[in-house]
Order: C-alpha cells, then sequence, then structure tokens
C-alpha cells in the first residue's frame, strides 16, 4: 500500500455496520425457499456499508437469515439495497443477486455513528450510535458463505413455466479480520410494505452493533445446485429486486 493511500479518506477500508438481533425461527423458515433450512438461531443480519463499485462509493444495505444448502451452512440474502442503478440490474441478471435501489446515508463523525435507508419514500431503517474503543483483529483469514437464487420465469407469464429454473448461487469471501469497534445506540425500524421488517423479521431481544473493518483476499461465484421449480413458485413473487415475498407472498402493510 502506498503512503497516499494510507491518508484517511481512502474508500477502501470503509468500516461496515453490522446490526444483528433475534428474530422468531418460525419467521425465518417462513422466507427460506424449499431446499434451503435454517440453521442455528434465529438471527437477522442487516449490513450497511460503503464500498467501492465500478469506481465510484456505493452505499449499500443488506439483509441476511442464516440458512443451509445441501449441508454447507451459509447467509441466505434477502435483500441489498443500493444507492446507483449502474450495479443492480446486472447484477441480478448475472448472478441473482438481490439488489434494488434505495436511498442510503451512513457516516461516522467522531464517535458518532449514522445511518439511515429509504425506499419508496418511507424511512425504513434508522441507527444512531456512539462508537466504543478500537478491537484489534486476529487476521487470520476466515470464509464466509452467501446464498443468492437465480432464476426467469416464462415469457408471457405462463403460471408454473420458466426460461430458467431456479437455481442457487454459492458467493464464497475470504477475509482478514482487520479490526472491530462495538456501538452502543439505537435501531429503528418502521413499516413499510415495501421493506417488511417489522411484520417478517420482528426484533425479539436486543440489537447488537460493531463497526468491523475485513480485508477481503478472495471471491467465487458459482452455481451450488438446482431448487425444485415447483415448490419454489410461490417464492418468484417479490419486491423490486429484493427475495422479500410480493402479494402472493406474507401480507404486506400499507
Amino acid at each position: 500500500m502506498t503512503e497516499s493511500n494510507q491518508l484517511p479518506g481512502n474508500l477502501l477500508g470503509v468500516p461496515k455496520l453490522v446490526l444483528q438481533y433475534r428474530t422468531d425461527a418460525a419467521s425465518i423458515d417462513a422466507l427460506l425457499p424449499p431446499g434451503l433450512e435454517r440453521r442455528g438461531d434465529p438471527v437477522v443480519s442487516i449490513g450497511v456499508y460503503c464500498a467501492p463499485v465500478h469506481g465510484e462509493p456505493e452505499l449499500g444495505v443488506s439483509t441476511k437469515v442464516p440458512a443451509t444448502y445441501d449441508g454447507q451452512d451459509g447467509w441466505y440474502t434477502l435483500g441489498i439495497g443500493i444507492d446507483q442503478e449502474s450495479a443492480i440490474f446486472i447484477s441480478r441478471e448475472t448472478n441473482g443477486q438481490p439488489k434494488f435501489p434505495c436511498g442510503v446515508r451512513y457516516h461516522r463523525l467522531g464517535d458518532a455513528v449514522h445511518a439511515s435507508c429509504s425506499h419508496q419514500g418511507t424511512t425504513f431503517l434508522t441507527y444512531d450510535g456512539t462508537a466504543g474503543a478500537f478491537r484489534a483483529g486476529s487476521g487470520d483469514e476466515r470464509t464466509e458463505t452467501e446464498w443468492w437464487v437465480k432464476y426467469s420465469r416464462a415469457v408471457g407469464g405462463v403460471e408454473g413455466a420458466y426460461d430458467l429454473p431456479p437455481v442457487v448461487v454459492r458467493v464464497s469471501t475470504t477475509a482478514q479480520a482487520v479490526g472491530s469497534v462495538p456501538v452502543d445506540g439505537e435501531l429503528t425500524l418502521r413499516p413499510s410494505r415495501w421493506d417488511p421488517y417489522t411484520d417478517l423479521l420482528p426484533v425479539r431481544s436486543e440489537v447488537s452493533a460493531e463497526l468491523v473493518v475485513t480485508r477481503v483476499t478472495g471471491r467465487s461465484i458459482e452455481v451450488a445446485g438446482p431448487l425444485d421449480p415447483a415448490a419454489f413458485w410461490p417464492f418468484t413473487d417479490t419486491i423490486g429486486g429484493s427475495r422479500w415475498p410480493g402479494l402472493r407472498g406474507a401480507p404486506r402493510v400499507d
């Protein structure tokens, strides 16, 4: 790394704000398509980030729940709201990445940490907190797996028909733990028909928060295997580019 890259303000290395809370196990079960199974505690992980994509900063918010596919543990990604259109549609078309347009504000000023996310006129998430002391990471590498789903319903909207039957996409990211900072604050999730956290993933515990810095050393994206097309059909109807269930899924609020 050059000396100029070590100066404050470099987009590389901006920490991710990771928010986690427990929800109902049945809530996660209802959102996982057949072929994916909930693993471990019913935890919701929300990450608010700023990272370079297409040569410019991308502000985003990702939502994941723990899930297993074909015996391998990972995280099923329900949605990734981002503020730059250039990366939305190509990501979904190519890899099934569930990106959708979202206004995201995220910054740290001194010890104050703020994040807010808005979609279709509703600010559905806000977080304000105070950062604590830096904790150095071990520097060890670990690999985290995400599950995306790629499919295409048949042209003309034939019921139960696909041009591309559903497949699970495995995203494996290897990174070194640089360090983290605990944050003490308050997460607010507001009712929204476009981002139905309060209805479909209600908060059932205290919310943990930390700023996390990792150094990515490798990433692979590949097809992990198929899902049953008939069993998956009810899950094809979604909100925007996310994996939140659409009108034929769970009830949505106004």
